[in-house]
């Protein structure tokens, strides 16, 4: 199989290299899949270049980065059924805890993190749906049902802010979103009822006044510790903070008080570990918002494999307007 694969932390064009290995037969419980899309996520970057706190050095000798990917599956191991042979898939945690993840043309995995992607849908959408879908899929929907309430998302114009937007309109939701110069455009155009401004001094009084002066049910947080203050002025008793990110401030204070006198949730959301039952879930919410032509997932641009190392710096330089993807089989 080809692959690109790195051993050391550092810069994409420095560490990120195209080689060719020998492809492993799946075993029991798994599958392999031909792959036709990787997705390169902030998350597969940062491990790349070595800046989670605490990590000093790769967990395996050897690592095939990215855990979303979609693709054919191509052969099966024992105890999986022979007929998903040939079927469309798209693939979560492809890399979490794994040296292998799906920037290659092949991967090997369990058969559950292979999902069937419905006949209507790309494979280039499918390679979206792993981080980015599940996220928004989740901090949407991984209370119960949205049907009436308002939800504030902080930064929709991100991906998982603008996939966010649009499944809670299609849930029943109002939504309110934040975003700044030509984010909000796009936050307006994914369905957004009301798109301020997050630099704004008096965002929680924008907040509430788009609300009607009611405060909000929950709030789907990409910057947690940046805006906490905000988010505490304007969340409902028994709301929920679901909160996904907080680059700008990884240590934020909290105004425990008033969260505690609203008993207020703060649901820190990491992907990669949910709970089957959540999981099962939001893949659900994902395939039947799809299936009603409620969600669109843009590409920004698709890479060959053998640049790689410019998918990567794509998504380092942020202000995308959709995702990067590489095309694993050119």
């Amino acid at each position: 199989m080809r692959m690109i694969s790195y051993e050391n932390f550092g810069k994409a064009s420095d560490v990120l290299h195209l080689s060719d290995q020998d492809l492993p037969a799946p075993r029991r419980g798994e599958v392999c899949v031909e792959l036709a899309y990787s997705g390169v996520n902030p998350s597969d970057v940062k491990a790349r270049a070595g800046s989670r706190p605490g990590v000093t050095k790769p967990p395996f000798p050897q690592i095939v980065p990215h855990s979303d990917g979609a693709g054919v599956i191509s052969a099966v191991g024992p105890g999986v059924d022979s007929a998903r042979i040939g079927e469309r898939v798209w693939i979560w945690n492809g890399q979490w805890q794994r040296a292998f993840g799906t920037a290659a043309s092949h991967i090997v995995l369990p058969d559950e993190q292979a999902v069937a992607l419905p006949d209507s849908v790309s494979l280039e959408t499918g390679a979206i749906l792993g981080i980015p879908g599940l996220t928004a899929a989740h901090t949407v929907f991984g209370g119960g049902e949205i049907t009436g309430q308002t939800v504030v998302i902080h930064g929709g114009a991100g991906t998982v802010g603008y996939l966010a937007i649009q499944l809670a309109k299609w849930g029943g939701a109002k939504v309110i979103t934040t975003a700044r110069g030509a984010g909000m455009a796009r936050c307006a155009s994914a369905g957004a009822d009301v798109v301020l401004d997050y630099k704004a001094d008096d965002l929680a009084d924008q907040i509430l006044a788009a609300n009607n002066g009611d405060l909000v049910t929950r709030i789907i947080e990409v910057e947690f510790g940046q805006n906490i203050a905000t988010d505490t002025a304007v969340i409902a008793p028994n709301g929920t903070i679901a909160a996904y990110g907080s680059a700008l401030n990884m240590t934020p204070s909290l105004p425990f008080y008033p969260l505690l006198f609203k008993a207020v949730t703060i649901d820190i959301v990491l992907i990669y570990l949910l709970r089957k039952t959540e999981r099962i879930r939001a893949i659900d919410k994902l395939h039947s918002a799809l299936a009603d032509g409620a969600l669109d997932c843009p590409v920004q641009k698709v890479f060959g494999l053998k640049d790689a190392a410019l998918a990567h710096e794509a998504v380092e330089a942020g202000g995308r307007a959709g995702a990067v993807l590489i095309n694993v089989a050119g």
